[in-house]
Formats: C-alpha cells, structure tokens, sequence
C-alpha cells in the first residue's frame, strides 16, 4: 500500500512555504516538513503567487491508496502581515463536540500545530519576531464536502 499525506501535512507544506518566501524574498519550489509521526514530507509547491504583503501557494493532495475524496485537490496557504485563519472551501464548525468551537475553521488541533509549528520555524531560521496571519483555502473545498462527512458533523462551507 502507497502512503500519503494528510490535508494538514500539505496545508502545513503549503503555510511553511508562503512564510519562507514572504520573509525571505525568494521563490520556494519544494519544501519539507515533518508529520506528527516524524515522517518527512517534501512537497512540490504549486500556483506560487508573491506580493508586497503577502505569498500564497498551494500543494497538491496525495492521499496514497487511501481512498481519499481530497486526493488531487490543491490545498492552498496564503502568508500575510496579519488576517484570518480560514478562507473559501475550508469548512465551518456549526455544532457543538468536534474538536473546534462552533464559528471556527474546521482545521482540528493537530493540523493547527503542525502548521504553527512550520511556520514558527522559518521565522526562527530568519530571526523573523514580527506577526504573520495564515489563511488555507481549498478551492473545490465546498463540492468536495458533499461527498464527505462533513455535512453530518455540522461542517458547512467546505
């Protein structure tokens, strides 16, 4: 069985490689993070889009065998000098006993760390002590939803 990577690891890939750029001034094509587990991922990074303020980019799912809805989807990041934390096709909570509030981004605790914790890494690398906001973004992420649990759950809009 072929392996892959969850949608946090590739939104943690995607947010590490927004930050590097947006600090650093300069294009990121692949990067590497480490999952939970502490398997290494390198991620090709895709639809890189750099401005004065901000980076965004994205990272193609690849669910392995697993049979996986999100596989193929891009899973997109934009780093900015602050914002909000979820954007279009990234759902939102609407019922009490998941792992987020009612009114949050639907991305649980484990994805937030892995991508605070990537992201707090380039800006330690780069003596970066400003803030920075982070905002994932799946852009078929609310026709996808329909085929998952989501809507069950009280998960709307992605």
């Amino acid at each position: 069985m072929r392996y892959g990577f969850t949608t946090g690891s590739c939104a943690a890939a995607a947010a590490k490689a927004a930050a590097y750029m947006l600090l650093t001034g300069r294009e990121k094509t692949k990067i590497t993070i480490e999952t939970p587990k502490g398997i290494p991922y390198t991620a090709q990074i895709l639809r890189i889009c750099r401005k004065e303020r901000e980076v965004s980019c994205a990272v193609e799912k690849d669910g392995g065998d697993d049979p996986d809805i999100t596989t193929g989807a891009l899973i997109c990041a934009k780093v900015s000098l602050p914002q909000e934390e979820g954007s279009f096709g990234v759902g939102r909570v609407t019922k009490p006993g998941l792992d987020q509030p009612v009114g949050n981004a639907a991305i649980n605790h484990v994805p937030r760390e892995m991508i605070e914790r990537e992201v707090l890494q380039v800006c330690q690398v780069l003596d970066y002590c400003g803030s920075l906001s982070v905002e994932i973004s799946v852009p078929e992420g609310e026709h996808l939803a329909e085929r998952t649990f989501n809507p069950r759950l009280g998960i709307v809009g992605g």
